[in-house]
């Protein structure tokens, strides 16, 4: 079990070398390899989620080297939160793709293995610059597979998505450039320990150097005003990987949290809460920008982008809440949002199947095939992701507004949360319209279409989400538990660095 903690970041990576070595081999075997790599993540990702639901932090020190002189891996509640979440969600996207999608580029298999690798890394690291190695590394990924199938649209998407994450990945060393120059050490557990001592000739370089990393989390977030490379990136690619890239801006949210509430956590002495002053305002203009994007759709693909947009919004308005129950209401949303976007890219792309040359554009008098079952999908993901009762979406909104009620902006967030859900049911209902009730019904090709196999994958995206409902107390409770955990950094800097460590 002490292995545990680096088993996450190694499966995927040897996965993906294996799958590169045995390129020759007919799909079928490399699919079946791919497959069980990803069900022997979720199976880690439940081990180590046992382990530290009883509140236990575990590192792993890479080398043998003491932190903070060397690398290390460290799994809490949220990081092993994070794991599960990403290897469901691979799972399932990755059943959609071995349906053809993989087969209309090279390497997808082996470029599938290292986003997870990329993704895996990036919530246990214990070190910023290796946080900054796996941004890399899943940012090299995603843009094979952002790029896999070819086409005018995907190619421009792309070198938008690249040149803008470049541009951020600098940002990102010269902020942690900064940051050792003044304090000598990238381990986070260390600098949440030294930021409460830096002096007064320091403090606003050090504070420069926060916020210029939150910028760079901000743009990986898709943050306003650091969104607009992503609708254009998510509605081109192909749906498998699009809805693997749910869960691509959740981890700028995880990295700002872990920023907020670590680095310039309750400790940090002056530089304590650096963030507090413009998470949450970010956030709600995020959330505002994001529904009027879906709103403004002519897409389904591209209105399912704009929903993963406002889901940032949603989650940062709960974290700049800057209480532990907020956290815990936006942990929770976290899930619920990533499966159910996810969930909706799969399903336009088999909406977009039956539609002939309309694809998911949202223009009358198109033809469709099955309106019944794709329609009865669609209608229960859209009062997810609407967040009608009695479903995950009510109960995540529901939670994040009971913790703002002592807020003093709680006007402001009662009245965007509320305002663009309504929009939010609005647009989706406009969608269904469109989509459903004025398309004229066709007949499946002879020999009929094996619809059911295609649509499982979705269709599991939404049992996660009812999951979420029927055991909500239980989900809530370790919700709950990770934030007061995140709110204590202490624990977080004892588990890393030991007691013994000089203060």
């Amino acid at each position: 079990m002490q292995h545990l903690v680096i088993a996450p970041v190694l499966l995927p990576l040897l996965a993906g070398i294996a799958l590169l070595l045995l390129r020759p081999l007919p799909i079928g075997w490399r699919r079946v390899l791919s497959l069980l790599a990803v069900l022997a993540q979720v199976w880690l990702a439940l081990l180590l989620l046992g382990q530290a639901g009883d509140g236990g932090i575990f590192t792993y020190a890479l080398g043998d080297w003491p932190a903070p002189y060397g690398i290390v891996l460290v799994a809490d509640r949220l990081a092993a939160g994070m794991l599960l979440i990403t290897a469901l969600l691979g799972l399932l996207a990755l059943l959609y793709a071995s349906r053809g999608t993989d087969l209309e580029g090279r390497h997808f298999h082996v470029l599938f293995q290292l986003q997870l690798f990329g993704l895996n890394g990036a919530f246990l690291t214990g070190d910023l610059f290796n946080l900054f190695v796996f941004f890399e590394i899943l940012l090299l990924a995603s843009y094979g597979l952002l790029l896999h199938g070819g086409g005018p649209e995907r190619t421009r998407a792309g070198l938008h998505f690249v040149v803008i994450n470049l541009a951020g990945s600098t940002l990102f060393l010269f902020a942690v450039g900064t940051l050792y120059g003044v304090l000598g050490t990238l381990n986070m557990a260390d600098l949440a320990r030294r930021m409460a001592q830096v002096g007064p000739a320091e403090l606003g370089l050090v504070q420069a150097a926060g916020l210029l990393l939150f910028g760079v989390f901000a743009l990986k977030a898709a943050l306003v005003p650091l969104y607009l490379w992503l609708p254009a990136a998510y509605a081109g690619t192909s749906a498998p990987v699009a809805a693997l890239f749910a869960v691509m801006t959740k981890v700028g949210v995880y990295s700002i949290v872990r920023l907020d509430t670590l680095i310039f956590g309750a400790q940090a002495g002056d530089s304590a809460h650096l963030l507090g002053d413009w998470l949450l305002p970010l956030a709600l203009l995020t959330l505002a920008i994001g529904m009027a994007g879906v709103v403004a759709s002519t897409g389904l693909r591209q209105q399912a982008a704009y929903l993963v947009i406002a889901s940032v919004g949603t989650l940062l308005i709960a974290a700049g809440l800057g209480t532990a129950s907020g956290l815990a209401a936006g942990l929770y949303y976290l899930p619920h949002t990533t499966f159910a976007a996810a969930a909706l890219f799969l399903l336009a792309d088999s909406i977009a199947r039956r539609r002939g040359k309309l694809a998911d554009r949202f223009a009358p008098d198109g033809t469709l095939s099955h309106p019944r079952l794709l329609g009865g999908l669609f209608f229960i993901t859209a009062v997810l992701i609407a967040g009608l009762p009695p479903l995950s979406g009510f109960v995540a909104k529901f939670l994040i507004l009971r913790a703002a009620l002592p807020h003093p902006d709680l006007a402001w967030i009662m009245a965007v949360v509320l305002v663009t859900s309504l929009l939010a049911l609005i647009a989706l209902a406009r969608s269904g319209s469109v989509l459903f009730y004025r398309a004229r019904v066709v007949n499946p090709p002879a020999g009929g279409e094996r619809l059911l196999p295609e649509l499982a994958p979705a269709a599991a995206l939404l049992l996660l989400c009812l999951g979420l409902v029927l055991w909500a107390g239980p989900v809530h409770e370790y919700t709950l538990r990770t934030a007061q955990q995140l709110h204590h950094p202490q624990i977080y800097i004892d588990a890393v660095l030991g007691r013994e460590v000089a203060p």
